[in-house]
């Protein structure tokens, strides 16, 4: 029992002489941290949940702890990730564009003409024979008419 007792003293002189060696600005940070999340926690949910505000002041302020204090936070580390993921990907959309891109309906028409007059002519030479009058189709579009 007092070997426990000496080390929970131990433990406690250790924290004072790291938390002596730390600056102020990061001790004034955890503070806030410490108090944003007991207000959040304050809120009376039996789960909290977090707007758009608490998820600005903790992710911006997470930053600024130290990396022990990161992960014994109301929010961990993972999740401020998801979130930076959540935003980007909701602000960073492009068009999603599936399939091959659509023939012209001229160039269309000209490979279908192709095809009626010249019987033996494979998809090669059709594809070999367009790229001489200057359009661009691969090789699969000018043998599906």
């Amino acid at each position: 029992m007092s070997l426990r007792l000496l080390y929970l003293i131990f433990l406690q002189m250790v924290g004072l002489v790291v938390l002596l060696g730390r600056s102020s600005a990061s001790k004034d940070i955890e503070l806030l941290v410490l108090r944003h999340e007991v207000a959040v926690l304050r809120r009376g949910n039996p789960k909290p949940r977090l707007d758009w505000a608490d998820r600005a002041v903790v992710a911006g302020l997470a930053r600024l702890l130290p990396k022990v204090l990161r992960a014994r936070r109301l929010v961990t580390p993972g999740t401020i990730l998801r979130w930076h993921r959540r935003l980007v990907s909701a602000k960073w959309t492009y068009p999603h564009r599936a399939g091959r891109p659509a023939v012209d309906e001229a160039i269309a028409g000209l490979i279908e003409r192709m095809v009626r007059e010249n019987h033996r002519w494979g998809y090669k030479k059709i594809q070999g024979e367009l790229l001489k009058l200057g359009h661009q189709v691969g090789p699969r579009r000018s043998g599906e008419f």
